[in-house]
């Protein structure tokens, strides 16, 4: 049984992003989805989250959790009885708890893989980096807070990407069994994001020739949220197929 409402705060959700060849998610990408374009690209990337009072929305704040995760995601979008949709596509989940690990793809959406975090954060600057236990995935990123964000392909200015990016708000990851996709959506009165100037962005899962062929990734930008109070609503489940 999965709890209808959850609720918590991002303390720090760092958003790397990616141009990426819509041709090379073919293989990636369950049906009914497909890539969400901008300017002829599909958009993919690292949401690298600290999560602080996590908790049933009716529990106090005190019993809530924290935990280092980490989202390798794709914006997609599908159609169905209510016309356009767009979310993201989850294929890989990360997180430093075992107790995440433990109730991912049970309590709540999302089967996880545990791994090892470390963080160094400033107002001014963030570093993240993890390698998963399993050896699967490393990520290594470097940003500065800017006031503007300068050199993104995908986005004019940082108003228009933090709006792509909120209308992303429902989340499709691979179940246990990986027969079905489970989805949560996420809401929050208080959305507000900064641009980022990268100064190193490594990620293996993007890095994968068998994966994405050499050219098919391209780094773009990124973007940092903190301190925003967020509810998630667990959704129903979808048949995974095509993948």
């Amino acid at each position: 049984m999965r709890l209808p409402q959850i609720a918590g705060e991002i303390e720090r959700r760092l958003l790397v992003n990616y141009q990426v060849d819509p041709a090379a998610l073919e293989g990636l990408l369950p049906a009914p989805f497909r890539p969400q374009l901008v300017e002829g690209a599909a958009v993919a990337g690292i949401c690298l989250i600290r999560l602080g009072k996590i908790r049933p929305r009716w529990a106090p704040k005190p019993f809530g959790l924290t935990s280092e995760n980490a989202a390798h995601r794709v914006a997609v979008e599908w159609d169905d009885d209510a016309g356009l949709r767009s979310g993201v596509f989850i294929p890989r989940r990360d997180t430093a708890s075992l107790l995440t690990v433990l109730l991912g793809g049970r309590l709540f959406p999302g089967a996880h893989h545990h791994a090892k975090f470390k963080v160094v954060e400033t107002h001014e600057s963030l570093e993240v980096a993890f390698t998963s236990n399993d050896g699967d995935v490393t990520v290594d990123v470097e940003v500065r807070v800017e006031r503007d964000l300068e050199g993104s392909r995908l986005f004019a200015n940082v108003n228009e990407a933090s709006k792509f990016f909120e209308r992303g708000a429902v989340g499709f990851s691979p179940g246990r069994d990986g027969s079905r996709l489970e989805s949560v959506q996420l809401s929050t009165h208080a959305w507000r994001v900064e641009p980022c100037r990268v100064l190193r962005a490594q990620s293996t899962f993007f890095e994968d020739a068998t994966r994405f062929p050499p050219g098919a990734v391209r780094l773009d930008s990124a973007l940092v949220m903190r301190k925003v109070p967020v509810i998630w609503d667990a959704l129903p489940d979808v048949i995974a197929s095509g993948v």
